[in-house]
């Protein structure tokens, strides 16, 4: 994120409304100059105040959090600010979720038609842990094989 806000010039960063769904990647762009509100489930209290912890110890004590609900138009959907970035990262987690989190960002992007939705996803196979001898209580130390491979997207609005 640091490389891709630092290389904006500093008149976009001041001007960047950011929706971001996620707490760590939010404070990284609030901290790069981005203007931020960040999101996580209504449904998670908790998380809403992992969010805010985040903020007041990154010194962010005044960046928003509000609880959005994938899938759900509730008045906090309704009345977010003008958004120019929906950022992601790794919402593409359970799949019984895809539907929703695209049913979120296409009504945010419809209603922001220049919003882009930057995410990303880790590609995940279903190995069982005892196919490599993993499903062990002591695994500190343990090379578990396998790739790790991270893909980032960015969505944008066909306007014709």
């Amino acid at each position: 994120m640091q490389g891709c806000l630092g290389r904006c010039p500093a008149e976009f960063r001041s001007s960047l409304k950011s929706l971001v769904l996620v707490s760590l990647p939010g404070v990284v762009a609030a901290k790069c100059g981005a203007h931020v509100i960040l999101s996580d489930s209504a449904e998670l209290p908790l998380c809403l105040r992992n969010c805010t912890r985040s903020c007041d110890i990154s010194n962010l004590p005044n960046l928003p959090a509000i609880g959005l609900t994938w899938g759900r138009v509730s008045p906090e959907l309704l009345s977010l600010p003008p958004v120019d970035i929906i950022l992601g990262s790794d919402v593409f987690y359970e799949p019984e979720d895809f539907e929703d989190v695209i049913v979120t960002v296409s009504f945010i992007m419809k209603r922001n038609c220049h919003a882009q939705f930057w995410t990303s996803y880790q590609e995940r196979r279903n190995v069982p842990l005892e196919t490599f001898d993993a499903n062990k209580n002591h695994l500190a130390g343990s090379t578990l094989p396998g790739n790790h491979t991270v893909q980032m997207m960015i969505i944008t609005r066909q306007v014709s």
